[in-house]
């Protein structure tokens, strides 16, 4: 029986701001070359405290699913505001033709995401400091940061479906599509006494028993904030119980066996190791394409589910995850 891992109750505050909180300590270096940096703790700090984007706010101002950003606002605007959604800088100058293809395909697609991820326009000749700060080589120049740091990039004008996939990718592999601050006035959660008895079996170690209680109360209540994920993780450690320690060498003799790999991520993050599973499955997304690509990446996205947003861990892999894409 696997014992390294145990499932929890998951904290009742929102996610996201405990995945922010977690981040608190660590540093800004290298996100962008500019001296007007701040720590990276301060940037989290202001962001948890500021309003979150939202679509409705007027295009171009501050707060809104598009804005305008200057040498003066870059802090706010893009680096603190990176620690809520993945922001996604167009950098152009109005001699710049292609510019004038690609901003409208990408304002269209920020208004669409409804405050999940935002547009930051920078004029490279207004702000010629920025442009150097981001090492812009030509324009239009796309590059999309999250906590802080440049995760990925393209240059020239693409096709909308390109930048589609693109922001898309993004979105899914930062914050999954979770819009801050929604769901922020639901009630505090009353304790459910469903729980006592797939927490007794738990602490038996019978996962069989926890698993068949936790379905019970998700049959029932399928929105049910604390059984769908203890559910989940109890799945993971039968699974990594039932794979083994065998799983690591047959994954290993077969390195294309996408299945395989999942099984030897499987385990080991049912042992507890944590960045082995998930590096694992990284290099499945780096060296493949297509199904078996996606395949890993949605298993790889299950795990992050499991262990948590709250683990900096997982914000690391995502990071991963999207150079990876890109």
């Amino acid at each position: 029986m696997i014992e390294a891992m145990q499932p929890t109750r998951p904290a009742r505050p929102d996610p996201r701001a405990q995945a922010q909180q977690a981040q608190l300590a660590a540093s800004l270096a290298g996100a962008v070359d500019l001296a007007a940096v701040k720590a990276r703790s301060e940037a989290a700090a202001r962001a948890q405290a500021a309003p979150p984007p939202s679509a409705g706010a007027p295009a171009g101002a501050p707060g809104a699913a598009v804005v305008d950003v200057t040498e003066d606002t870059f802090q706010t605007e893009v680096l603190d505001r990176s620690f809520q959604v993945p922001v996604v800088l167009d950098l152009w100058a109005e001699w710049c033709g292609p510019c004038k293809q690609l901003s409208p395909v990408l304002e269209r697609l920020a208004a669409e995401g409804g405050g999940s991820w935002v547009l930051a326009k920078v004029d490279v000749d207004a702000n010629p400091a920025l442009a150097q700060g981001l090492r812009v080589q030509g324009i239009p120049a796309v590059k999309a940061v999250w906590q802080g740091q440049l995760v990925a990039e393209f240059t020239g004008a693409i096709p909308e479906e390109q930048a589609r996939q693109f922001v898309t990718e993004l979105v899914r592999a930062t914050t999954g599509g979770a819009v801050p601050g929604a769901g922020a006035e639901e009630p505090d959660e009353v304790e459910d006494p469903r729980l006592d008895a797939a927490e007794a079996a738990l602490e038996r170690g019978d996962l069989t028993a926890a698993e068949a209680a936790y379905q019970a109360i998700v049959d029932a209540e399928p929105d049910h904030p604390v059984a769908g994920l203890a559910l989940r993780q109890v799945q993971l450690f039968r699974r990594a119980d039932e794979a083994g320690p065998d799983a690591l060498a047959a994954a290993d003799a077969a390195p294309d066996d996408v299945a395989a790999q999942a099984r030897a991520a499987d385990f080991l993050l049912g042992t507890g190791d944590v960045e082995g599973a998930f590096e694992r499955l990284l290099d499945v997304v780096r060296r493949t394409a297509g199904d078996d690509r996606d395949q890993a990446r949605q298993h790889l996205v299950e795990l992050f589910g499991v262990v948590g947003d709250q683990d900096p861990r997982v914000a690391a892999a995502r990071r991963q995850l999207t150079l990876a894409l890109y």
